[in-house]
């Protein structure tokens, strides 16, 4: 290792700044060369080893550059013979710096099966190569803090080596893989992180929930008391099937991971379909050994499984930040719902009640329906625009779009005076919501659907 300091003076100037740079430089260097010496004799530490200690001093070097540079200037300065010390020799790593490349061959061969851009490697150090890590500047009385540690260095040098052989990058923050080098015990673990997909998704039949219902009182196992539960006549579900299991299995297996999950944005009633643009949500699959789908041969597969049940449409793959998106954004949805009166409304009358609730401020206490399984407490939603069509004197379609979280059923048929004002409460007489459709799951601020959440496919751009 040379270092170099140069400084040009103007011929006007006095020498006196020269002298005092190259004098620094000078001090600057001798101070590099006796800390060196000093980590040398202290017992023999290889290239890796004695460079990490100085991993702030140059750039564009790797330790083991730093160390050979520094034992040979050590060497020169001292008109020493130069003396190599191979890992297997040093004190400090035990022979583990001279296994950078085997770590590397076993990471990647033990991910041949998987498809992925990106990874992180991280190593369990053994204690004694710890504790040798600190005595390496103990006993040549240097910081404790000074350069780098063993496992920064072991990470770096085995990562690089990985991402060659694999031509991927790495990725601090969210890798596709994780790698952990146990040193003490000689393994490499792998941890996949999750694949996303997200899409919209329409729900054409009735009674069907968004996700899995297990049955309360089986508690999903079917039996109760050692016979069939007859609360979900043994099935463990009180629904045979669910948007999730009609979608999720599809994902999962196309990815070939190990499981699948399904978030969405908000969801319908059970007796509820998911019409119009559809309700924005995203597959979570775990342990995916296949990253890189065609989201519109996965699209096919999944509506071609639902049989008309479910259908999908836009589906793209995601980062993981998508999940939260889905479930935190504010969105706005809009309804249309089939109310029957008890008695005959006229026209004029409905006119009016549905312009009394349109763009009015909605007081609702949790839903007698729901009470069960929610938090009570009141709550106040606006409603965005509201309209109604008149079908003869005791029916009518009435149109809401709304805040999020505004129960629409109450807000017709006001729950038995719990939420204030409501169209049965304004007209005077019971109103009954026969079928609901939701037509769409809106963005309040923004869309769903903005880039950077999105992670372009290859196959998908063939």
């Amino acid at each position: 290792m040379v270092w170099v300091v140069s400084a040009q003076q103007s011929p006007a100037k006095s020498g006196v700044k020269g002298k005092t740079i190259t004098t620094a430089a000078t001090s600057f260097c001798m101070d590099a060369l006796a800390e060196a010496r000093a980590v040398i004799d202290a017992g023999p530490v290889c290239d890796s080893c004695l460079g990490r200690v100085f991993a702030d001093r140059s750039f564009g070097l790797s330790n083991a550059d730093r160390g050979s540079g520094l034992r040979t200037a050590v060497a020169i300065a001292d008109d020493e013979p130069y003396e190599t010390v191979t890992p297997d020799e040093c004190w400090v790593c035990d022979g583990e710096c001279g296994r950078f490349e085997e770590w590397a061959d076993r990471a990647v061969a033990a991910v041949q099966t998987v498809d992925f851009d990106t990874y992180q490697v991280g190593t369990r150090t053994p204690p004694l190569i710890e504790e040798n890590d600190r005595l390496l500047r103990e006993d040549a009385g240097l910081d404790p803090d000074a350069g780098e540690l063993f496992k920064s260095n072991f990470n770096r040098e085995v990562g690089k080596r990985i991402g060659r052989q694999t031509d991927t990058e790495v990725d601090f923050e969210r890798p596709d893989i994780q790698f952990t080098l146990d040193l003490a015990t000689d393994r490499v673990d792998t941890q996949l992180n999750s694949a996303f997909v997200y899409g919209r998704y329409r729900k054409l039949e009735r009674d069907i929930p968004q996700t899995e219902w297990p049955c309360r009182e089986c508690h999903g196992s079917g039996r109760r008391r050692g016979e069939p539960c007859d609360h979900c006549d043994g099935e463990g579900y009180l629904y045979p099937e669910s948007v999730e299991q009609l979608t999720a299995p599809v994902v999962a297996e196309a990815m070939d991971g190990t499981d699948a999950t399904f978030h969405g944005a908000g969801r319908e009633d059970v007796d509820a379909k998911m019409l119009g643009t559809g309700r924005p949500f995203v597959i979570e699959v775990e342990e995916p050994h296949r990253r890189r789908v065609d989201t519109d041969e996965l699209e096919a597969e999944i509506n071609a499984f639902a049989d008309g049940k479910v259908e999908v449409e836009g589906l793209r793959l995601a980062g993981y930040e998508m999940v939260e998106r889905v479930k935190e954004l504010d969105a706005s949805k809009t309804y249309r719902a089939a109310v029957e009166f008890d008695a005959d409304v006229s026209e004029a009358d409905l006119d009016a009640a549905v312009s009394e609730i349109d763009g009015a401020t909605i007081k609702q206490e949790t839903p007698q329906r729901v009470d069960h399984r929610r938090a009570s407490k009141t709550r106040t939603r606006e409603v965005l625009s509201a309209s109604a069509e008149r079908e003869d004197a005791r029916h009518a379609t009435v149109d809401i779009h709304g805040e999020g979280g505004l129960y629409i059923k109450e807000l017709i048929s006001s729950d038995e005076g719990r939420t204030e004002p409501s169209i049965a409460g304004i007209l005077g007489v019971d109103a009954t919501v026969n079928a609901l459709d939701v037509l769409a799951v809106k963005g309040t601020e923004e869309p769903f659907e903005r880039e950077e959440f999105f992670i372009d496919s290859d196959e998908d751009d063939t």
